[in-house]
């Protein structure tokens, strides 16, 4: 039976002019959002959500957690999983809803309103980085899952996810952080007030040798971020630099039998010479304020982004002699806009949006190296590649409890690809409606269900979409379709007991017309078969007290291709079981500590259901003393030194002494071992 959990509500409607004096004024959108920023999961979104499985976390408790890597923030999305299969520079591996993700296919990911996935990457569609990130400016995350929501297009049939940045600081902060393993960071931030603007500045520098016992990852990563936020013709505005530039060696997943016939250890490489370089600078400015008797907000992007990146998966299948490492290079400009006008009524809202973004792509290629030398190009292509989205939200108060959501989108692509194989430059169009519409039911005060339905689609590779012949064998082949469709469906509930005790429940099922799968020997994304996800989610909050605090949430998919195919039916890296927990403690003193447990199943690895991961769990602890200005606090990762897997594939490799069809192996990242990490912080 299929069940479907959809709510589709803003959670930030505009203020009522009829109500309001000069909507919006900026002290009452200030008061707002610093309500926001306090209360994170502790906000009743009671009549406000358009869905269980949407929601809100503040500073506090993104401050809580021990962070491994700066993607980590992704976890406190439920049921979110971020692992790790190479290096610390490169972006995190993703798994929600029965997705392997790779790097953030099928859930779209902004920070300040810039989208964060890139389309047609080198490395995999969608790739998601957030290393850009310094997550002491993180003022709010808001997550929404399934495709129920008309403002969010490409990327988002598993959810998305919105980082919002800081306009000031509470306090300015200089912190130094070391530990083991060459770990080193330090960060710097404060606000300046004058007159009626706001200045936001923050560096971060990191560096990282890594557990390895024959490589040093030798991450060396630095972030800049300025932002001016000013009261401008009777509204808001913002305008942000951002800067990041990294680089870091590639301790890259292993096969499993290298370490069993003692050629490696678990922390071991076969390749010393993989890795990765990438730099992203971008300008982004915005406005809100009352225009046309409701609320207009504007704003507009430009991204500078340049990837190289170093693999080697298979080593000696493809050739024996040079080996099979390769380069997967990326160089583009990234342009884009959003235009959004409001109204509010006393029982209706209305929204009106327009999006545009163009992905202007210099280089894009595949290359054959051996020691980062190129020895030569597969493929290198021209990509210009434009979208444009209109969307229009209508909701309703019918009565004091019952509540709906109607959201249509339409989203049109250009793809224009000059490949460096003639036969592969095209052009190609396409466009795609969506539907959505969710209703919402408060019988009580405490209590609201949720009903909720959505179409939703991901862009496939520009590249696939004109392609004709294999670059390597020169066979021809098909073009994958450009806007694949899906559909969700959700049930769902949330309880607000009180300020101390809230809980969700949701039951909701996904069908995608083409599933985006991760090779493993190509280290990029293909387009696959159909498929079909259905699950439950829960989630209980406790706020004992100002002191103390707890979180439990608990997810299950069954997912499933749909189609018949002698190879099986499971959908390899597809995580049945995803369990999070945490304790927050905040005592006498200016002591306190966090405890986060993650878990997740076991998962199939092949179509058949003949090889699956064992699954891991992970335990982190967080605790330390804040005295005036100083704060000491220690982090104790992967407290239990569990020797669990980040991820596993299953797929050919060939070592030396191996055949010429090498072996179907695991491959697979193991945890770092228990490691402590020491940070002193001074506010000034």
């Amino acid at each position: 039976m299929s069940l479907a959990l959809i709510v589709t509500l803003a959670v930030n409607s505009p203020p009522n002019p009829e109500t309001e004096e000069n909507s919006p004024s900026s002290a009452a959108k200030n008061a707002a959002m610093e309500e926001v920023l306090v209360l994170g999961r502790q906000l009743n979104l009671n009549g406000a959500a358009i869905s269980a499985s949407q929601g809100e976390v503040g500073p506090t408790e993104i401050g809580a957690w021990p962070l491994i890597r700066t993607g980590d923030l992704m976890e406190f999305v439920p049921g979110m999983v971020a692992t790790q299969h190479s290096g610390s520079g490169k972006a995190n591996q993703y798994f929600i809803r029965g997705f392997n993700l790779d790097h953030g296919t099928d859930f779209a990911t902004f920070v300040d309103g810039m989208p964060v996935n890139m389309r047609t990457h080198g490395h995999g569609q969608g790739y998601t980085d957030l290393n850009f990130v310094i997550p002491e400016t993180v003022a709010r995350l808001s997550y929404r899952k399934g495709p129920y929501y008309a403002e969010v297009g490409d990327f988002s049939s598993a959810g998305s996810a919105s980082f919002s940045l800081m306009e000031t600081l509470p306090n300015g902060l200089a912190e130094l952080s070391a530990g083991e393993y060459g770990y080193r960071r330090g960060v710097v931030a404060d606000s300046i007030s004058k007159g009626e603007g706001d200045l936001l500045l923050a560096a971060e520098w990191q560096t990282y040798d890594g557990p390895w016992s024959d490589i040093s990852e030798d991450v060396n990563k630095i972030n800049l971020l300025g932002k001016y936020s000013a009261d401008l013709r009777g509204g808001r505005a913002q305008f942000t630099f951002m800067g990041y530039d990294n680089q870091w060696n590639s301790p890259d997943q292993i096969p499993a039998r290298a370490v069993d016939d003692g050629l490696i250890d678990a922390f071991g490489s076969l390749d010393p010479d993989l890795g990765g370089d990438t730099r992203r600078y971008s300008f982004s400015g915005g406005w809100i304020g009352a225009v046309a008797a409701g609320e207009l907000s504007a704003s507009a992007y430009a991204i500078d982004y340049d990837f190289n990146l170093w693999s080697n998966f298979t080593y000696l299948l493809d050739d024996a002699d040079n080996g099979d490492q390769f380069k997967q290079r990326d160089d583009r400009r990234v342009y884009g806009f959003e235009l959004a006008q409001k109204w509010q009524r006393e029982n209706v809202d209305w929204q009106l949006g327009l999006q545009g973004r163009r992905d202007d792509i210099d280089k894009v290629g595949l290359y054959r190296t051996a020691g980062r030398q190129v020895l030569e190009a597969v493929r290198e292509d021209r990509v210009m590649q434009d979208s444009l989205g209109l969307f229009a939200v209508h909701q309703y108060r019918w009565t004091d409890t019952l509540r709906s959501y109607l959201g249509l989108r339409y989203d049109y692509y250009d793809f224009d690809v000059n490949a460096g194989l003639a036969a592969n430059s095209g052009q190609r169009s396409d466009g795609k409606s969506s539907l959505k519409g969710s209703l919402a039911w408060q019988p009580w005060p405490v209590s609201e269900f949720y009903l909720s339905y959505g179409q939703g689609l991901h862009s496939n590779d520009a590249r696939g979409t004109v392609i004709q012949v294999d670059p390597v064998t020169g066979a021809p082949v098909d073009a994958v379709d450009p806007l694949v469709e899906s559909r969700g469906y959700e049930v769902g509930s949330r309880l607000f007991v009180t300020d101390q005790l809230h809980a969700t429940l949701a039951l909701w099922q996904l069908e995608l017309d083409s599933e985006l799968l991760f090779v493993g020997d190509a280290g990029n994304t293909e387009a696959s078969r159909p498929s079909e996800r259905q699950g439950v989610e829960a989630g209980l909050y406790w706020f004992a007290s100002e002191r103390i605090s707890g979180e439990l949430e608990l997810s299950y998919t069954d997912a499933n291709f749909t189609d018949a195919d002698p190879a099986g039916d499971e959908i390899s890296g597809a995580i049945p079981l995803v369990a999070s927990a945490a304790v927050n403690y905040n005592g006498d003193n200016g002591w306190f500590a966090s405890l986060h447990l993650r878990h997740f199943g076991g998962y199939p690895l092949i179509e058949d259901g003949s090889v699956e991961s064992d699954g891991s769990s992970l335990v982190n602890l967080r605790f330390g003393r804040e005295l005036q200005q100083w704060r000491l606090q220690l982090d104790l990762l992967n407290l239990l030194d569990s020797r669990d897997h980040d991820v596993d594939y299953f797929y050919a490799s060939r070592l030396p002494g191996e055949g010429s069809d090498g072996a179907e192996d695991i491959h697979y990242h193991i945890f770092e071992p228990r490691s402590l990490r020491a940070s002193l912080r001074y506010q000034f």
